[in-house]
């Protein structure tokens, strides 16, 4: 088919600032939150270093925080596989918002008034853990399915292009040692078992790369 100009929508690259779509509370927990789901060690950073917290900010303000593309009409199969894709007829937006509030109020009730960022990292795992198993019941909100909307979300930002708020530095890609956006990679692919030398390239290019005049 012949390409014309503005038939795709090409990716609108991430700019530092303030929070779009969470306010600081929720920003804190967010941040705190995606520490814990992918915590810093010695191989690279955590997920609030990485840029995991930016990455939902911008998604849950932009078109997938208010549903466009994924399916919100019934029927729905509540337990359904992750192949199945998106199942509620809540916006993502909607989901954490609710989530957010539900879980500070939770944590507030059990934990003498403090707030998520406040818990010590084995109480930050605790509440994370029985959000997953369905053991914390949240006022009017699906524990583990809530989980599992943060845990997909948190790991789109640590392996995502850095062009979308995630993967600052490209630290998930260097920690796999994916090639990312190379031009032209064709002499590594039948090299198996081999660590790629080079370092990756998002689709802006590598922020060490100069144009000369």
């Amino acid at each position: 088919m012949p390409w014309e100009a503005g038939t795709a929508t090409p990716p609108i690259p991430v700019r530092p600032g303030p929070w779009i779509f969470f306010n600081a509370d929720e920003a804190a927990s967010i941040e705190a939150i995606v520490d814990r789901l992918i915590p810093p060690d010695d191989r690279g950073p955590g997920g609030k270093e990485a840029g995991c917290a930016v990455y939902l900010d911008r998604q849950l303000a932009g078109p997938y925080g208010t549903g466009a593309g994924l399916y919100l009409r019934p029927p729905f199969m509540p337990n359904a596989p992750a192949t199945f894709g998106y199942q509620s007829p809540e916006q993502p937006a909607a989901r954490y918002r609710t989530g957010l509030a539900a879980l500070a109020d939770y944590i507030k009730s059990n934990f003498s008034g403090k707030v998520f960022r406040d818990l010590t990292p084995v109480d930050q795992d605790k509440v994370l853990s029985g959000l997953e198993k369905g053991s914390i019941a949240l006022k009017g909100v699906n524990s583990a399915s809530f989980f599992t909307l943060m845990l997909s979300g948190t790991q789109e930002g640590f392996f995502a292009d850095p062009i979308y708020g995630g993967n600052r530095d490209m630290a998930g890609w260097k920690l796999l040692g994916f090639p990312g956006a190379r031009y032209d990679y064709r002499d590594w692919v039948d090299r198996h078992n081999e660590k790629y030398p080079l370092p990756p390239v998002s689709i802006m290019g590598r922020s060490d790369w100069t144009v000369k005049d």
